[in-house]
Formats: structure tokens, sequence, C-alpha cells
């Protein structure tokens, strides 16, 4: 009788591992790099345990694995979000400056918790939150409750409260008797940065954002905040640490003192030219556009996309994102999500091609570029046996139509399925 209960014991449990394995069969797969036609993908357990087509495959491989018809679909490596605030939401609802000053702490988190659920839903299965605006330390929390698997949302790379030049940044305009909570953390001189960069570490931070530039110049421009030896500094102390900097900079100059200062990605960009573009290339930069963050505030400001003219700043950013391009700038993926709608990423992915690179190459950014840039290339952004089984599968083909990658009809995260 023991031997029987043993037996069934037995049997139950490897049921149950057989079950846990699935061959996902759709019409192609695009594996980060390119697509593959009538391939498809084993899922064992959390990790990508094959990746070949069905006929390929030794049918020993496949005893008690569970295929999954996925006719006119595609698959992809679950996508990265390069550049997103889980804790704002657009400036049409509430302005920033409002969001920072007047929403509760407690309110900014549960709306993140809801904000990291659509993201993880539209398909991005990892996220790089570049700064709570205002919020402290609370995407340390945020993280942790979804790596605990206490809410839904993307694995996380976090950069806590990101650093700013004293007097630079916002909310401002206040009266000058008055000290405003800020939505970044001042820091200047060495021993000042030195102990910020290492206390932001301390809480938790996986790498380090500073603002190289912001509009604080004599008639509101954005001009330069830290000095070139100052982001050395930030930069050398973050690395002794295993963490990478990365800079908010939308001028030359800033994106100059950014680049020879050693940041890994360079935000923005607005005002790239040749000489930067070429800078970039040679220091081994990465360039995350953000296309979708400007031409929505330039839409909540009143221009009608597609019906009026476009206005000067987009005509520029089109201008020096297509030098980039010329110039082999490695393009990083990545929205400023927050600006608008959490969810609705594949905005960015859609004005990447607009703006002149091919479905391919912005499904390259978002996935194989993007995790080789943020160091997890060992872990996802590619579908490859050994990795992480974070999966996206979206109804039709994103390769020839990237608006495609909405129609998501399954989204797997560790190998467990979302939706």
């Amino acid at each position: 009788m023991r031997v029987f209960y043993i037996l069934l014991v037995v049997l139950f449990f490897e049921k149950s591992f057989a079950q846990n394995s699935l061959y996902l069969k759709p019409d192609r797969v695009f594996d980060g790099e390119k697509v593959w036609e009538k391939y498809g993908v084993i899922i064992k357990g959390n990790k990508i345990e094959a990746f070949d087509s069905f006929s390929n495959l030794d049918k020993s491989v496949l005893k008690d694995v569970k295929v999954i018809e996925l006719k006119n679909c595609t698959l992809l490596p679950g996508l990265i979000e390069g550049h997103t605030h889980l804790f704002l939401h657009p400036y049409n609802e509430v302005t920033w400056d409002d969001q920072v000053l007047k929403e509760a702490r407690s309110y900014r988190t549960a709306r993140a918790v809801v904000h990291a659920e659509k993201t993880l839903k539209a398909g991005f299965t990892t996220a790089r939150d570049l700064g709570t605006e205002g919020a402290e330390f609370d995407d340390v929390g945020l993280k942790k409750a979804i790596e605990d698997g206490l809410i839904l949302g993307p694995k996380l790379l976090i950069a806590t409260k990101a650093l700013i030049a004293t007097g630079s940044y916002g909310p401002r305009n206040f009266s000058p008797d008055i000290k405003i909570p800020q939505g970044a953390e001042e820091a200047d001189g060495n021993d000042d940065i030195i102990k910020k960069t290492r206390n932001q570490i301390g809480k938790g931070a996986d790498l380090i954002k500073i603002y190289a530039d912001y509009r604080w110049g004599l008639r509101g421009e954005a001009a330069p905040t830290f000095t070139i030896q100052e982001i050395k500094l930030i930069v050398e102390t973050a690395q002794s640490a295993g963490r990478p900097t990365v800079a908010h900079a939308a001028t030359p100059e800033g994106m100059r003192r950014a680049i020879l200062g050693g940041v890994e990605t360079i935000e923005h960009g607005d005002n790239g030219t040749p000489e930067i573009w070429k800078m970039m290339v040679e220091k081994g930069v990465y360039f995350c556009p953000t296309l979708a963050a400007g031409d929505a505030i330039l839409q909540y400001r009143g221009w009608k996309k597609g019906i009026e003219e476009e206005p000067e700043r987009i005509k520029k950013k089109r201008v020096s994102f297509k030098q980039a391009i010329e110039a082999g700038v490695k393009i990083c993926f990545g929205g400023d999500v927050g600006v608008f709608a959490h969810g609705d990423n594949a905005r960015e992915l859609e004005m990447l091609v607009e703006y002149g690179m091919t479905s391919t190459e912005a499904l390259k950014s978002a996935t194989s570029i993007n995790a080789d840039a943020f160091h997890i290339e060992k872990e996802v952004g590619r579908v490859k046996k050994g990795l992480m089984a974070d999966i996206l599968i979206v109804e039709g083909n994103p390769i020839q139509n990237i608006s495609d990658i909405r129609k998501v009809k399954h989204v797997y995260k560790n190998g467990a399925l979302v939706n």
C-alpha cells in the first residue's frame, strides 16, 4: 500500500511538471534580432528550454509537452521599456508640478501599482523606471511587491530619486522664502555627490540618473547643470558599486559633458548635433530619444497632429534623430511614459518607425538592444535557450505593420501566463 501511495505521488508530480512545459507554435518568431518562420518555443518552468521549428525537434523533447497553436500570431521576447515613470500620469490630466506638490505619495503609489500592471499586460515584461519624481524611494517598495508576487508588473530597474544640481530642477517659480520639495535629489560638490550617490544605491537604486541639463537658463532655456568633473565623480562612485549612470540631456553641451563624464545612455537628446552623435558612437553611448513624450506634450498644448503643420520642435527632432541613425548611434527604446498613458508604451515604437526606423530596427531596440544597453542580456531580451521565459505573443505581424504590436494575445513572465 505504501509503495502504491508513493507511485501515485511521483506520477502526480511528473504530470504537474509536464504541464509546466509548453511548446508555443506561432506563425513566426522574432527572436530579438531577426524573424524565423514556422518556429516555436518550448517553455520549461521559468526558462526557455528550446527554440526551433516543430519538425526539427526530437520527438522525445516534445514528450509530455503541451503544444499551443497560435495561428496568425507572432512571438517575440517580452518587450523592454527603457524610460518610464510609474509614479507619474499624463500631464493633460494633472500638471507635473501638481503631481509632485499636491498628490500624496500614498496616492501616487496606488497609481503606480495600476501603471505597473498596465505596462506588463501591454507586453512589457521589463522596465527601466528613471526616477520617482518626488515620490522619494517608493519605487523600491513597488519593485519588491512585484518581485514577491503581491502585484502584477514588469521586472524593474529603478533609479530612485535621481540627482540634480541645486536650483536647476523643479517645481520652481515660487517665493524664494519657501523651500519647495523637488522632483529629484539635489547634490553638489565632491563630498555631497559621493554621499548622495551612495545613499541612493544603498536604498536600492539599480542605476543612477542625472540631469546633465535642464530649463534653468537666463531666459528659461535648457542649460548645463553638473560640470564634467562632477559627472565623472558620480559615474565613478556608481561604477564602484556596479551601477551604470544615465543622463537626461537635451543640449549639445549637456550631452557633451555627460558623454565625456562616462554615462551609458543619453535620454531625450533633442538638440543633438552630428559632432555629438559621432562622439556617442566613439564612446559606445546609447541614445533613448523619447519621441512620444515631446509629441504628447505639444498635443497637450494644442497642436492638432495630422491636421496642422508640425511645430518647429518636432521638425528639429526629426532632423536630429535622422542624424543619429545615420551616424550609427545605437537606439534604445523608451517613451518617457507617464508623460502619456501607461499601457500605451507602443506609441514610441510606432513613432520610431514614423521617424525613419524599420519595424525590425524598432523591435530590436525594444528587445535585444535594450537588453545589451541595460546589462540584462543574460536574462532577457532575446528568444534563446536558457534565458528567462518572458514572451509576448501578438496577433498579426508587427514586422510588416508595427501597430500589430498592440494586438496582445498572451504575455508570459518568468514562464507564467499573465494574460
